[in-house]
This record gives C-alpha cells, sequence and structure tokens, in this order.
C-alpha cells in the first residue's frame, strides 16, 4: 500500500513538475506573442489607412473624369466632345487695385494679376497675361487673367472664340458645388464644340504646364482624348489639384469668385455628374477681352 501511495505521489509531483515547465515556457513565449500581435494590428491599421486615401483619390479622379466619355458618347462624337472637367478650388480671394482700361464701347475695371492670391502656386504675374470677363446673366462679371506664356494654344482659342462673339449666349451646363463651373458647349449638355479641336497643354500630354488647379483655376475640359479640348471651359470652385497634369489649366480667376460661389450654390442638379436642366442653366451674356 505504501509502495501505490509512493507511485501515486511520484506521479502526481512528476505532472506538477510538467505543467510548471509548461507554464515557464508559456511565459517565456508570452512577451514574443504580444509582439508579434502588435505588428500584426498595426500592419492593419497602416493597410487600413492606405487603402483608404487611395480609394478616395481614385474616387475623386473617376469623378471628375465620369462625364469625360460618358457625355461625349451621348451622341457618339468622342472626337468633338469636349465635355467633363474636373473639380476644384483655385487661386485665392478678389484682388485689389483696379485700372481702367479702354475697351470696345466704354471703360471696363479690371484687377491686375495679384500674385499674393496664389497661396505659395505658380506665380503668373511675370507672364504674357491676356485678360477677360465674362458676364453671366443675374450674376455678375468674372474676370480672369489668361496665361499665353504656359498654354498659348489654350489662351489663342479661348480669346479668338471670345473676339468672334461664340461664347454670347451659351451656358454653364454642369456644376457641382465644392469643385467647378462648366460651360462654352453650344449644344448645352457637355458634347458640343466649336468644330475645332487643340492641343491638350498639360503633363501627360507631353507640354509642361505648372497651373495648378486650385480655387480660381480656369481650365480647359476635354473628353477623355487628350487633344479633344475645343471650347468648354471649367472654372475650378475648391482646391483640385489632382486634376494637375491631366487638363490645360491656362489662367486664374482675378474678380467675381464670389460670383462663382452663388452660381454653385444655386444650381440643382440632376445627377451626380452635376448636370443642370438646360432651363436653369446660368447663361454667359458675353466673354469679353480686355484690350
Amino acid at each position: 500500500m505504501n509502495k501505490e501511495n509512493k507511485k501515486m505521489a511520484q506521479e502526481r509531483r512528476a505532472q506538477e513538475r510538467e505543467a510548471e515547465q509548461r507554464k515557464a515556457r508559456l511565459m517565456k513565449l508570452l512577451p514574443i506573442l504580444l509582439i508579434a500581435a502588435c505588428a500584426v494590428i498595426a500592419a492593419v491599421i497602416l493597410f487600413v489607412r492606405k487603402n483608404g486615401s487611395s480609394t478616395q483619390n481614385q474616387a475623386q479622379q473617376e469623378t471628375a473624369n465620369a462625364s469625360l466619355s460618358g457625355s461625349a458618347s451621348a451622341k457618339g462624337e468622342d472626337s468633338k466632345a469636349t465635355a467633363s472637367d474636373d473639380q476644384a478650388e483655385a487661386a485665392g480671394q478678389p484682388v485689389d487695385g483696379s485700372q481702367e482700361t479702354e475697351a470696345s464701347g466704354g471703360s471696363m475695371q479690371v484687377a491686375e494679376f495679384d500674385a499674393s492670391a496664389l497661396k505659395g502656386c505658380y506665380d503668373i504675374s511675370g507672364d504674357e497675361l491676356t485678360y477677360v470677363q465674362i458676364k453671366v446673366k443675374d450674376y455678375g462679371t468674372i474676370t480672369a487673367a489668361l496665361d499665353a506664356t504656359i498654354a498659348p494654344v489654350s489662351v489663342e482659342n479661348f480669346v479668338s472664340l471670345a473676339k468672334d462673339g461664340f461664347y454670347d449666349g451659351l451656358t454653364f451646363h454642369r456644376i457641382i458645388d465644392g469643385f467647378m463651373i462648366q460651360g462654352g458647349d453650344p449644344n448645352g449638355n457637355g458634347t458640343g464644340g466649336s468644330g475645332k479641336n487643340i492641343k491638350g497643354e498639360f503633363e501627360a500630354n507631353n507640354v509642361k504646364n505648372p497651373i495648378t488647379h486650385v480655387r480660381g483655376a480656369v481650365s480647359m475640359a476635354r473628353s477623355q482624348a487628350p487633344d479633344s479640348a475645343s471650347s468648354q471651359f471649367f472654372i475650378v470652385q475648391s482646391d483640385s489639384d489632382f486634376l494637375d497634369g491631366q487638363y490645360a489649366g491656362f489662367g486664374y480667376v482675378t474678380e467675381g469668385m464670389e460670383i462663382v460661389d452663388q452660381i454653385c450654390k444655386d444650381a440643382k442638379p440632376t445627377d451626380q455628374n452635376g448636370s443642370i436642366a438646360s432651363a436653369d442653366q446660368p447663361v454667359i451674356e458675353s466673354v469679353t477681352v480686355v484690350e
């Protein structure tokens, strides 16, 4: 009996020693397991943040380009369509210091370009600038400085159309509050142009263009084809520099961004692409070149 008790006691001690050894091994592994778990959690958080940011940027780009192919295909005129644009806010507040300049039929007030309004963006003040005034019915006049040094083709095309009266009576057919207003389409739906396409002056099309799509930037709309810009243009309401390198910025608004803001505020888009019903489209009464 004593032998049996002794044997049982030995077995219990052996089991206890084994349990203690397992516990000791686990305690040694615990810090390693904790470190590994933290590393996994950190990797997951980093992946989620990175993926979320990438998805947001992709969504912005898709929103900006959505109407490019969509509106162009409405009439199957991809080569002529100069539909979609982009979302954005451009350069600065209205500037002070206007000067009187004689123009056809009387005098007009234009604000000289003020580089301080660009908030660190590319300074166009030393470039060859052409001022235009875009008069919008019931809203007022937007003045812009167009940079022929950076985007000579876009500026020459816009100025030529303006002098011919092409824009008079056309509309802003696409408006997205917090992004931009787009106009200059004779069809009023994003499918039309002047009948002439121009070179896309932007980096993706092998043309250096430092004009950035911040609040107030003026840029050419186009279809997916890089050289499809024609008459349609857009004015950026909110900074949208993700458009840089993809669209031909050719100037900045110097006066009248409050008009752009009001147009955006009043807009009633019929879809997520910013399409405005024909009867509700703000009318461009005239685009005048200040000479």
